[in-house]
């Protein structure tokens, strides 16, 4: 059986993720693992064009970084979960890969928008890229999730072995 000790959870605060975070929350407790919830900020950016140098992209805020803390902070499950929420700013799919192999996580629990055709092409996709590059298991929750009462009462850990 596969060990897990550390369990990853990029959010982005979508429905995808909520489901996610509440699998991810159930391995950790199946399994006795930390769970880190992790949300990077991206940086707007600017579209210029003209002659001169592009100016960097804007600071975020020091009001819109104390919002994203607080909403990371209410992603809590039951009180026995060893919980870590992060906050980074950058590249999505970045920070994802260096934050699983600087803090060796077993598994790596995110959910997926299923975005299809030009939405695709165009927005890309942090779930693939991270499921192609990540040096760990990649564990993707597809909206919608079937409601509880559909899904059989057995541990995580259980149905893993099926």
């Amino acid at each position: 059986m596969l060990p897990i000790h550390t369990i990853l959870h990029p959010t982005d605060f979508s429905a995808g993720s909520a489901d996610a975070f509440h699998l991810a929350c159930a391995l950790a407790r199946d399994y006795g693992a930390r769970l880190i919830v992790l949300h990077v900020m991206e940086r707007p950016l600017l579209i210029y064009s003209g002659v001169m140098a592009a100016p960097p992209p804007p600071e975020i805020s020091a009001e819109e970084r104390q919002a994203l803390r607080e909403k990371l902070q209410q992603l809590h499950a039951e009180p026995t979960l060893d919980i870590e929420h992060l906050l980074e700013e950058g590249d999505p799919t970045t920070a994802i890969l260096r934050f699983s192999a600087d803090r060796h996580c077993d598994l790596i629990v995110m959910g997926s928008h299923g975005r299809r055709g030009i939405g695709r092409l165009l927005l890309g996709s942090v779930a693939e890229q991270v499921l192609r590059q990540a040096s760990c298991p990649v564990l993707t929750v597809k909206v919608p999730v079937p409601p509880i009462a559909a899904r059989p009462a057995r541990p995580a850990r259980e149905l893993a072995k099926t």
